[in-house]
C-alpha cells in the first residue's frame, strides 16, 4: 500500500517538475515527497526485519506445524508500529527541505527546485536538531535503511537454514509445511535482493555527493537525485509483482479475485480430481502465511479382541 502511495503521489510530482521546471503544489510537495520516500524506505526496512523475526520464530518453535493462526488485531498492531515508527523517523525531512528558485543561464527561465537547507525561522533547538540530522543523514541512510535490513535478513536466513538443517532427520515437520516455509524464505530473500539493488545507487550517490558536492554543479546534483528517485519508483513497481510471482498462493488468490466474474459465470465442468486439486490449493494458500494447526486424524477403530 505504501508503494502504491509513492507511485500515485510522488511519481506525478517528479515527472511534472522535470517537464515544466515548476514544482507541483509548490513548497508542500517539496517537503512531502522526501518525507514519503524516506518513510517508504523505513516501512520496507522494518517490514523485512519483522518478516525475518517471524521466519526465525517459525523455525525455532517446538511445534511449528501446530502454531495457531495470528489474530487480526496482532497483525494490525505490528503494522501500526512499523508505519508510525517509519513516519516518526522521517519527520526531519519535512523541516530539512524548502523550495528555491533559480534563473537558467541558457534559456533565462526561472526554474524551481528543492534544496536541502533548514529554514532559519525554526526555533533554535529544532534548528540545531535538523542541522545535526542533515550532517548525519548520509550515514543514517546507509546504516539504518541499507545495512540493517540486509544484514538482519541474511542473519535470520542463515540461522533458520541451520536450524532447519539439523531437524531434517526428525519427523516433527511435514513435507507440506517444509514446502511452505521454503516458499516464504524465497519470497523474503527476493524482496531483500530487489531492495538492496534499488537502494545501492542512492547510497553510493549520497557518499559521493557528501565528499564532492563543492566540485559538482547543481545540474549534476539534480540528475543524481532524479536517478535515485526513479530507482525508488522502480522498487515500488517491482515489489508487488515479485511478491505475487514468488508467493504462489497469494498470486493465485489475486488472480482469482481478478477473474472472479469469469469463473462465477462459467459452469463447473471439472471432475472430482479438479475439486481435490482446488481443495489442496486452498489449503496451501491458507497455511503459507499462517502455520495453521492441522486437524487431528480420527481415532482408529479397535479391531480384534480386547487383548
Amino acid at each position: 500500500f505504501w508503494d502504491f502511495l509513492i507511485l500515485f503521489f510522488c511519481l506525478p510530482v517528479v515527472i511534472f517538475n522535470e517537464i515544466t521546471k515548476k514544482r507541483l503544489l509548490g513548497d508542500v510537495s517539496c517537503r512531502i515527497v522526501p518525507f514519503m520516500e524516506v518513510s517508504s524506505l523505513g516501512v520496507t526496512t522494518f517490514s523485512l526485519c519483522a518478516l525475518g523475526i517471524d521466519r526465525f520464530h517459525a523455525a525455532t518453535s517446538p511445534q511449528a506445524s501446530a502454531r495457531p493462526i495470528e489474530q487480526c488485531h496482532s497483525i494490525i498492531a505490528k503494522l501500526a508500529v512499523i508505519w508510525v515508527g517509519s513516519m516518526t523517523l522521517s519527520v526531519p525531512e519535512i523541516l530539512l527541505w524548502q523550495l528555491a528558485q533559480d534563473t537558467s543561464p541558457v534559456s533565462g527561465m526561472v526554474t524551481e527546485y528543492c534544496t536541502m537547507k533548514p529554514s532559519s525561522n525554526l526555533p533554535e533547538s529544532v534548528y540545531s536538531l535538523v542541522l545535526t540530522y542533515q550532517n548525519a543523514r548520509m550515514w543514517w541512510y546507509f546504516g539504518c535503511y541499507f545495512c540493517l535490513p540486509i544484514l538482519f535478513t541474511v542473519s535470520c536466513q542463515l540461522v533458520t537454514r541451520r536450524i532447519s538443517g539439523t531437524e531434517k532427520t526428525s519427523e516433527c515437520r511435514g513435507a507440506k509445511h517444509s514446502q511452505c516455509e521454503s516458499h516464504l524464505n524465497c519470497t523474503i530473500i527476493g524482496l531483500t535482493i530487489i531492495y538492496g539493488l534499488c537502494t545501492t545507487p542512492e547510497n553510493v550517490c549520497n557518499i559521493v555527493v557528501a565528499y564532492m558536492s563543492p566540485d559538482m554543479s547543481r545540474q549534476t546534483l539534480d540528475l543524481l537525485s532524479l536517478i535515485n528517485q526513479f530507482f525508488l519508483f522502480f522498487k515500488c513497481s517491482v515489489t508487488p509483482v515479485l511478491l505475487l510471482c514468488l508467493c504462489r498462493p497469494l498470486g493465485q488468490a489475486f488472480m482469482d479475485c481478478c477473474c472472479c466474474c469469469c469463473e462465477g459465470c462459467s459452469p463447473d465442468t471439472t471432475s472430482s480430481e479438479g475439486s481435490a486439486d482446488s481443495k489442496l490449493k486452498t489449503e496451501m494458500s491458507s497455511s503459507i502465511f499462517f502455520d495453521k494447526p492441522r486437524e487431528s486424524p480420527p481415532p482408529l477403530l479397535a479391531l480384534g479382541t480386547p487383548c
